[in-house]
């Protein structure tokens, strides 16, 4: 009884030496190397803003507007003679933040209300999953749109409307694992012992759920980071004078002839990270994916 215990406590399919494979792979996979690369640049930035910044971001110096790439600024200034170095490397901070926060928000909502589906099954799911389709039947800017002409401009809606529109697809995906997995003889035996329903969903059926919640997670950042960017662009997100890509570009945009690195950078900016993102999802894939291993 005891080696059954035991036997049930080790999550199935979960190696030891889980993240030592997974290092490796990520190692091989070129692309996934540089989306991890690109990201810890743009991570060291947003943390070490206040050190490496060459100028306040929010300064206003009339007497240095529209300034072109050179020397003195890296990347010119705007209309209001703000650095626009400066104000990337911040903006790195409310974009990372951004695409992590309601990223997380959705993903604990969508996972915890997939595994209920899944393994509760009847009218459970019927109402979980009919209410993900009311969700995935709208796109999601437009549904998050709503929300924040609904709730007001500002970075806490932001992560509101984000995470209230993204959870769906998580919610379908661990809902299918768990559909599989309830079927597994681990799960049988924990039920049979005994073991309560939300500890087997927590220790037995979660963690095997964990290598695709990663792919989704590194590909759910960049599509919050564009919602926030697009949302911004639109003046339903930040507000000015923060230091927002989405904003940056917007208010360049009026400048694209006269000073076009005014909105060309932070949309640079904007499709590095969501690049890096992407590649590095890509790597996760190929790497947790059984059907691509040799």
């Amino acid at each position: 009884m005891e080696s059954q215990l035991q036997a049930i406590e080790q999550p199935q399919y979960v190696e030891e030496s889980f993240l030592t494979e997974l290092f490796q792979s990520i190692k091989q996979n070129k692309s996934a190397l540089a989306g991890c690369i690109v990201l810890l640049i743009f991570i060291s930035a947003a943390v070490l803003a206040p050190y490496i910044a060459p100028y306040d971001p929010y300064h206003v110096d009339m007497s240095q507007q529209f300034q072109k790439p050179s020397a003195q600024y890296l990347l010119g200034t705007d209309m209001f003679g703000r650095d626009i170095l400066s104000r990337i490397i911040y903006g790195s901070r409310i974009s990372l933040v951004i695409g992590l926060v309601p990223t997380i928000i959705s993903m604990m909502i969508g996972t915890m209300l997939g595994l209920i589906a899944g393994y509760y099954g009847k009218k459970t799911d019927y109402i979980i999953m009919r209410t993900a389709d009311v969700v995935m039947a709208f796109p999601s800017l437009l549904l998050a749109m709503v929300v924040m002409y609904t709730l007001g401009a500002s970075l806490l809606n932001i992560f509101i409307a984000i995470s209230l529109v993204n959870w769906a697809g998580t919610a379908r995906v661990v809902r299918s694992q768990t559909l599989v997995l309830k079927e597994k003889e681990f799960v049988e035996a924990a039920k049979i012992m005994g073991v309560k329903n939300w500890v087997i969903l927590v220790r037995h059926l979660l963690p095997n759920c964990i290598p695709s919640l990663l792919v989704l997670f590194t590909l759910g950042i960049p599509e919050a980071i564009m919602a926030e960017a697009t949302l911004s662009f639109l003046g339903v997100g930040a507000q000015p004078p923060m230091a927002s890509w989405g904003l940056m570009a917007s208010s360049g945009k009026e400048f694209l002839f006269m000073a076009p690195w005014i909105a060309i950078v932070p949309g640079v900016a904007i499709l590095l990270v969501a690049l890096a993102f992407n590649f590095l999802g890509d790597g996760l894939r190929d790497a947790l994916d059984p059907y691509l291993k040799q």
